[in-house]
């Protein structure tokens, strides 16, 4: 079932931009409060999400009117993180996706856990973006905004690159 398109509300304060390049370049979101008792392990655990988007791409689409979207989401912070939403200018929806053997769930939220990592990746997590307005060519760049709960700045845009149908990162 596919949920309408929500209505963008960005702040100046909120929206940070970044051309994440297949290089593995990467933008950092952090919370804003300081951890209590220095750097002990308790410390630690309750620091805020700290968070680094890299690797990200899209795979030129076969079909017209779909694609995926996937990156690596990690998080250096004592806090866990949720991507709640995705949005971008070359689709009218964007869903959060997750793949079990054959069966892709559309799910609410993804967890960044706190020193751990979110890998958005073919046959596993990912974003279907659904109702694409072009189908984009290898080498053309997708804005992509992602939105977070539990870290702050909560939302960050991203730029893409379309690679081709049959890429796999690190080949």
């Amino acid at each position: 079932m596919r949920r309408p398109a929500r209505p963008t509300r960005l702040s100046a304060a909120a929206l940070v931009a970044l051309a994440v390049a297949a290089t593995g370049t990467g933008f950092a979101l952090t919370g804003c409060s300081s951890p209590a008792g220095g750097g002990s392990a308790d410390a630690k655990a309750a620091a805020p999400a700290h968070l680094t988007v890299t690797g990200g791409y899209v795979p030129r689409p076969l079909l017209t009117d779909t694609a995926a979207a996937y990156f690596t989401v990690t998080n250096s912070g004592g806090t866990a993180a949720r991507l709640t939403s995705v949005s971008t200018p070359l689709a009218a929806h964007a869903t959060l996706n997750t793949t079990t053997g054959a069966t892709m769930t559309q799910v609410e939220s993804l967890t960044v856990p706190a020193g751990g990592r979110l890998t958005l990746a073919t046959g596993g997590d990912h974003v279907m973006l659904e109702d694409l307005s072009r189908r984009p060519a290898v080498g053309d760049k997708v804005t992509l905004t992602l939105r977070f709960d539990h870290a702050t700045p909560a939302t960050v845009t991203i730029t893409v690159p379309v690679r081709p149908t049959t890429y796999v990162p690190g080949s």
